[in-house]
């Protein structure tokens, strides 16, 4: 009986459930595998080797044939343009991502209180059917520093010029040896003392006649006119004859005024009297000492160079100038994101505060905001991926003698492996710096969408 007990029992026939349930699973496995191998390829060929080649380049010589360890790494951070490259891109990671949350979330809470929403949104989110070479395209353009080809030089022109004005003769000068000389800090003054009772021909070149403002009249109505005893009167006038012709230092009958110019006396360093020239150039400077002797000058205000604008790519402001653009095409990519958070919220918790008494920042504030984390934190998230890797734009915006200002990892591993530098080494190296500092904000990012998944 007690070996009856001890005998084993015997095994489930192979074609019973269990065994038909492995092979099925296992036929599953095979014809996943199947299906995902394609995929794998791809992904092994443009991913995984890639990576894995540049690991090991950035272990050898530019030409890849001697090793050198970790030289290319220390060159890395020996590099005076590396380093900067690391300084923008550590500006872009803080700047750009913050600024594009907050306004995504800004304008999709505000997008949400306007009839045309859905219009707005898509005018908003246009920018990004735009490929960043033709945006940076655009965008070099509209920072260029000639006003009448920068859109925004053009208009910081137009309002600094309606407040302050802008000279009509900054290539203006006198003519050597006809009564005017030059003064350290750009204004011309006469030779010899004036005094009043007397009057005085100024003359000056360097102002084509196209150049000359409109409604400016022939000097000679002015020349030669008497002054009286406390004032000095003269004559502002182009002493250039159009077609040849006139004698230097006169005023001569086809020689133009020139309106509108600052004329002032001067006596002991103290400006006296001041006028502005009429149509004809002329100007009386009156209230004068008739015993004293006075200088006539044109103050360096009549001469000065037209105001440009900003130099928006200068090695100052480029960075900023580049986010700018950045800002303009993935704004509409925050905001819809957002938005789509914000429509889950639930209502009944912004109507019960609003029946506490709570107002619209209040709620925003306290309610809107703190819902809305997880969705903030994984624009905000995936913005800094997306910012680590910017090259398009720093390439086409920034000119050359201020791409190294400019830089960042991106553009800096393409210049050093083949913009000129052809150190794919160090390039390689500068690849792997920048992986190594996007992989924790993608697992990051991952790990988050897993769990908001469950």
């Amino acid at each position: 009986m007690s070996s009856t007990l001890l005998k084993k029992a015997p095994a489930p026939p192979a074609g019973g459930p269990a065994g038909r349930a492995r092979s099925r699973r296992r036929r599953g496995r095979a014809v996943a595998v199947l299906f995902a191998l394609p995929a794998l390829l791809l992904l092994g060929a443009l991913v995984v080797y890639p990576v894995l080649f540049s690991v090991g380049r950035s272990f050898f010589d530019a030409s890849g044939s001697r090793f050198v360890g970790g030289d290319n790494y220390t060159e890395m951070f020996r590099d005076p343009a590396t380093l900067k490259a690391v300084r923008n891109t550590a500006i872009w990671v803080v700047v750009a991502p913050a600024l594009l949350t907050g306004l995504g979330l800004i304008l999709a809470v505000l997008v949400e209180k306007i009839r045309w929403a859905t219009a707005f949104k898509l005018l908003l989110f246009m920018p990004m059917a735009v490929s960043f070479l033709a945006a940076g395209i655009v965008f070099r353009l509209a920072y260029d520093e000639d006003p009448d080809k920068g859109v925004l030089n053009a208009a910081v022109v137009s309002v600094h010029d309606a407040f302050t004005g802008t000279s009509a003769y900054p290539t203006a000068r006198a003519r050597e040896g006809q009564g005017l000389t030059a003064a350290p800090d750009g204004s011309y003054r006469t030779d010899t003392a004036v005094s009043p009772g007397e009057t005085v021909t100024l003359g000056l070149v360097g102002v084509l006649p196209k150049d000359l403002p409109d409604g400016a009249e022939p000097a000679s109505r002015a020349a030669g006119a008497a002054a009286a005893p406390d004032e000095v009167r003269g004559v502002v006038y182009l002493d250039f004859t159009p077609g040849g012709g006139g004698r230097q230092g006169q005023v001569d009958a086809r020689e133009s005024g020139l309106p509108e110019m600052t004329v002032e006396a001067v006596k002991d360093g103290k400006t006296a009297a001041s006028a502005t020239t009429a149509a004809d150039g002329s100007f009386r400077l009156t209230g004068l000492d008739a015993d004293a002797s006075y200088t006539v000058r044109l103050p360096a205000a009549n001469f000065a160079a037209p105001y440009d604008g900003i130099s928006w790519l200068g090695p100052a402001l480029v960075t900023p100038a580049i986010i700018g653009a950045y800002l303009w095409i993935w704004t509409g990519f925050a905001m819809v994101l957002i938005g789509a958070g914000l429509a889950t919220l639930p209502r009944d918790a912004l109507e019960a505060a609003r029946m506490d008494g709570a107002n619209e920042w209040q709620i925003f504030r306290r309610i809107t905001v703190p819902l809305l984390a997880p969705v903030l934190t994984v624009v905000f998230v995936t913005l800094v991926i997306n910012v680590m890797k910017v090259f398009d734009l720093v390439y086409i915006i920034a000119p050359g003698p201020v791409q190294e200002d400019a830089t960042v990892l991106a553009t800096q591993m393409w210049l050093v492996s083949f913009g000129g530098g052809n150190d794919q080494g160090l390039g390689s190296a500068l690849g792997v710096l920048l992986l190594l500092l996007v992989v924790p904000a993608m697992v990051f990012n991952v790990r988050r969408f897993r769990r908001s998944q469950r």
